[in-house]
């Protein structure tokens, strides 16, 4: 076991018993005034703890308060760190050009804004500042104290050089110039790439050199006039000057191994930058530390004073005998409170640790730390950095949720909660209530920063206005045109079914006709085959009577010719009889019976069938 700080009991621990020895030593106040007998009537006789012994308590409970801020650990082994750094000049563009407004507020302002957020990203790299434009200075040498070269950075304009034009030359000069013990130099340049085409000697001098080149091209391709200090717009030959973005630029960032990000209105190209660069530099190690880990013991003695305290203010009687079931009370009671003691004395190292990640860029981790330490303490500056690293872990509505929680009378504290609030709707896209947020920080008290967040947010919010209005137009349109060619196809359907209506209604008079002249067809063919039946019967019964007629004449030819042959046969003998006629009566009769005889010979003629409908299958008659 060690002591951290065993200065505490060099410096503390001898006026602590000089005090205490002076207490002891001295008379009651009260006893200048009044003499032993009057006091003794005035004391309160009491069965607690004598003065003496509560003082010694006291004396007790101060040491181990004493022991406790000496920190007493306990070794846990050791821990090498090394610390790296790597070396990062900033090449900030102050030439004329960049008081162009092609981008808000200008290309120098946005420049400059962007300049001091990566220095605040890197946090263990030395950054220096150099100013150019026809000729260059060294504004900050390569340091450590983000602060100052901030500072610095910040108060660069276009008269802080004399000489006007774009000359990166000079720029790589100076870069080499500046560092020389170091063989990689890295340079993060913002400017709008000047005039010029061809880079190709710039680009082996820094590759002669070792210096590695990365560009931020602030500007449009649009471009914008040069408005100067006195109002008035820069001329060339009585022609306004129009400045673009010179894109020919990258080829100096690619040329020398580095890359070339367009600026934009968000953090997204700094961020971006950052990330290629770490991936590109490469970084020295500065020096090497071996750290102790320490297992803290100093909430034990802490623990002690307060069980000292409180047993030297408490109310115990003299008894003859210990009670135990007190005493166990005792124990538990400071037991469970020891417990939100203990919470609450240990918070500085929620607190740390908090830091810790954050520096690490850890945020979620260090959100989490900074709002378990708000809960417990209430505390509106831990609520605020809770919110300040929701908003870097990217989780604006946490974020929004811990700023509202910020409750406190400090308006400093108040406005730079109300400017990340604003900052966080805006990432949240809700440009109403950030303008809202904006404006109230602003009456509590004017900065420039959120003044210029005012003014992007609003121009923001009548973009995306006028983008939802063209969206709707476009909707009506679109639903004007879907209405329209919803008309005309009914249109077109009607029409066609209209159509259809008059060629169904052809084709049923077409068909009507068809069939009624079918009718009338078969019902001539029907007439012709009767009548032709009606032929072949007249024929037929003609030639049935003349068959008939025929027969009659062949039988009484037949009759004729046996009277004549016995007449005149001579062998046959000769019969005498008498000649009989017949009578009216027999004749019919015979007659009768003779034609039911021959009716046996007619051929039977089958009736003709009946008229077929359309479609049934022919049969033969």
């Amino acid at each position: 076991m060690k002591f951290l700080h065993p200065e505490f009991f060099y410096y503390m621990l001898p006026p602590f018993v000089l005090f205490f020895a002076l207490i002891l030593t001295q008379k009651e106040a009260v006893g200048n005034y009044f003499s032993d007998e009057v006091m003794a009537k005035l004391r309160v006789a009491t069965k607690g703890l004598t003065l003496k012994a509560r003082n010694a308590l006291f004396f007790l409970a101060g040491f181990f308060m004493i022991v406790a801020l000496a920190e007493p650990v306990i070794v846990d082994g050791k821990i090498d760190v090394e610390q790296k750094s790597a070396d990062i000049l900033i090449g900030l563009d102050i030439s004329n050009s960049m008081l162009a407004n092609d981008v808000y507020p200008s290309r120098l302002e946005l420049a400059k804004k962007k300049a001091v957020e990566f220095i605040r990203l890197v946090k263990q790299d030395r950054v220096g500042v150099i100013a150019f434009a026809k000729g260059s200075y060294l504004v900050s040498p390569l340091s450590f104290d983000k602060e100052a070269v901030a500072f610095l950075l910040k108060n660069l304009d276009t008269t802080s050089i004399t000489e006007q034009g774009t000359d990166f030359m000079t720029l790589l000069e100076t870069v080499k110039n500046s560092s020389k013990h170091s063989k990689r130099k890295y340079l993060l340049l913002f400017t709008d790439g000047g005039d010029k085409s061809d880079f190709s000697k710039e680009i082996e001098y820094a590759r002669r050199n070792g210096i590695t080149v990365f560009v931020i091209g602030v500007g449009t391709k649009r471009g914008a006039p040069i408005k100067l200090g006195n109002g008035r717009f820069m001329k060339y030959h009585g022609k306004i000057v129009i400045t673009k973005l010179n894109e020919h630029i990258a080829d100096l960032a690619l040329g020398t191994g580095g890359v070339f990000i367009k600026a934009t209105n968000s953090d997204k190209d700094i961020k971006k930058m950052y990330e290629e660069m770490s991936r590109v530099i490469e970084k020295k190690t500065l020096k090497t530390k071996s750290i102790e880990k320490h297992i803290p013991l100093f909430y034990i003695p802490l623990g002690a004073a307060m069980l000292l305290v409180l047993i030297a203010l408490s109310s115990m009687t003299k008894r003859s005998k210990v009670d135990v079931p007190s005493v166990f009370l005792l124990a538990s009671l400071l037991f469970f409170v020891g417990s939100d003691a203990k919470a609450g004395i240990l918070d500085f190292i929620d607190i740390k640790e908090a830091k810790e990640a954050y520096a690490k860029q850890d945020y979620k981790e260090a959100a989490k730390r900074f709002e378990e330490y708000a809960k417990n303490s209430q505390s509106p500056h831990a609520y605020y950095d809770a919110g300040d690293a929701y908003y870097k872990a990217g989780e604006f509505q946490k974020a929004v949720a811990m700023y509202k929680k910020v409750k406190t009378q400090d308006a400093t504290l108040k406005a730079h909660t109300l400017h990340n609030m604003g900052n966080t709707y805006a990432k949240l896209q809700k440009y109403k209530k950030a303008i809202e947020a904006y404006e109230d920080a602003l009456k509590l008290k004017e900065d420039k920063e959120t003044r210029e967040n005012l003014e992007a947010v609003k121009k923001l919010l009548k973009k995306k206005e006028r983008k939802q209005q063209q969206k709707q137009k476009q909707k009506k349109q679109t639903q004007q045109d879907k209405k329209k060619k919803q008309r005309q196809s009914k249109q077109q359907n009607s029409q066609k079914n209209k159509e259809n209506k008059e060629s169904r209604q052809q084709n049923k008079n077409s068909q009507d006709a068809k069939g009624k002249g079918n009718k009338q067809q078969n019902k001539n063919k029907s007439q012709s085959k009767q009548k032709e039946n009606q032929k072949q019967k007249e024929q037929k019964k003609k030639q049935e009577n003349k068959r008939q007629s025929e027969k009659l004449q062949k039988l009484s030819e037949q009759k004729k010719k046996e009277q004549k042959d016995a007449k005149n046969s001579s062998t046959m003998p000769k019969i005498e009889h008498k000649e009989r006629k017949m009578s009216d009566a027999e004749e019919k009769k015979w007659l009768k019976e003779l034609n039911k005889e021959s009716r046996t010979f007619l051929y039977t003629i089958k009736p003709a069938q009946p008229n077929r409908q359309e479609g049934e299958d022919e049969k033969p008659w």
